[in-house]
């Protein structure tokens, strides 16, 4: 497949399927804000709870594609979004916003998950750039400070990953039911990376940018190992605790380093990064692709774990293996994205219902468990990667 056929291709299935679902049958028209739980089959779960996950990344996603392609709907749906976010997601007894609640917007968990809140920082930065709503920027700001103040470990670098909803320390470190009681982890400290990479681009702060550098230099100390993956949970201390690592985790990572090293504007920084996203990319590519051309799961010590393809790490895996292509110009780096992109359009997206399932056995199958629309369902990961591809392929 060509550039101009590749762009064609993700140009056709943005257009034609994923904001056409989006956009139409995402909406709650009953309860308000957008869909909770819907399975492959289009049905609703009409008691499932609304998640802070998939409100805010919705928020990030109608207000970066108003951003890229001006399209007043976008602009409508990411305004329904926020006034969702704000309306019964946003704590006004303790600041910061709240992890889960019911329905009828009465809530479900209170606790401050900080993976939840740095979606919150990214999806209100994104919104801020269509708006230049003060209160959306002196939204941001107190959650910043927020987190600052009594998330962030002053001792040992990094942050801690759940607190109560008064900021307290909390019992329970779950992000979710299959993550590990951990103090800290590489996919919260990753996306707090992210959402301050935003963040930077319409506040620039000298605090932020501290907290950037020092992000980038714990994954290179702490996190990354010496075969270009990533360890995913840690104590306090940042001692490994956790003995295997995500393909998706890895090559995303690898990419978001990038981006934020480019924010800092760093030049010694980010070519020290340039490296360690093109090792990465060498290792997820060389251990982690099947014969299919999709990414697997999850390896220990070189092999794979779990052949399983999820929708989120094809889609991070196109944009981290083109990021690794213009660095280094090596045109297997862009192959591979290509074939990526081929595997999610003949295994990944549903045809008949719209937008992507949520995993594909290695057998070919597709896990009909899996919802279409969840807390953990999201517009976000496919969106992302075909608004950065195209702009990609038009330069």
């Amino acid at each position: 497949m060509d550039r101009k056929q590749l762009q064609d291709s993700i140009e056709r299935e943005l257009q034609s399927n994923l904001l056409p679902f989006w956009r139409e049958r995402s909406l709650d028209h009953a309860g308000g804000g957008f869909v909770a739980e819907m399975a492959n089959d289009g049905t609703l779960n009409e008691k499932a709870p609304k998640g802070l996950i998939l409100n805010a990344r919705l928020l990030w996603t109608f207000s970066a594609l108003y951003r890229e392609l001006a399209d007043e709907r976008d602009l409508a749906l990411a305004r329904r979004a926020y006034d969702y976010l704000e309306s019964f997601f946003r704590d006004r007894a303790y600041g910061g916003y709240l992890w889960r609640v019911k329905q009828d917007g009465c809530v479900m968990d209170s606790s401050k998950k900080i993976y939840g809140q740095a979606f919150c920082i990214y999806a209100l930065s994104e919104y801020y750039r269509i708006t230049d709503d003060v209160d959306v920027l002196t939204a941001l700001t107190e959650l910043c400070q927020l987190i600052e103040q009594h998330a962030h470990d002053a001792v040992r670098g990094g942050y801690i990953e759940v607190l109560a909803r008064d900021w307290s320390p909390a019992g329970d470190l779950r992000l979710s039911n299959k993550d590990m009681d951990a103090a800290k982890s590489m996919n919260t400290h990753l996306h707090i990376l992210e959402a301050y990479t935003n963040l930077s681009r319409v506040w620039p702060n000298p605090i932020i940018s501290g907290r950037l550098r020092e992000l980038i230099i714990l994954f290179g100390s702490k996190m990354l190992s010496p075969a270009g993956h990533f360890d995913l949970f840690f104590d306090e201390d940042w001692k490994v605790r956790s003995n295997s690592y995500t393909y998706g985790h890895d090559i995303e990572g690898a990419w978001l380093l990038y981006d934020a090293a480019q924010v800092l504007g760093d030049e010694d920084l980010l070519r020290q990064v340039s490296r360690w996203t093109v090792d990465i990319a060498r290792a997820v590519g060389s251990e982690a692709l099947d014969e299919e051309g999709g990414l697997v799961y999850e390896g220990r010590n070189g092999l794979v774990i779990d052949y399983g393809r999820e929708w989120w790490p094809q889609a991070e895996a196109i944009v981290g293996f083109w990021y690794a292509y213009q660095i280094t110009a090596d045109e297997r780096f862009a192959e591979i994205a290509a074939r990526l992109w081929d595997f999610i359009q003949r295994c990944v997206v549903d045809r008949a219902q719209g937008e992507w399932f949520w995993r594909v056995f290695a057998d070919g199958r597709v896990d009909q468990r899996e919802p279409k629309i969840s807390e953990w369902k999201d517009p976000y990961h496919g969106t992302r990667m075909c608004l950065q591809m195209l702009r990609f392929l038009e330069t």
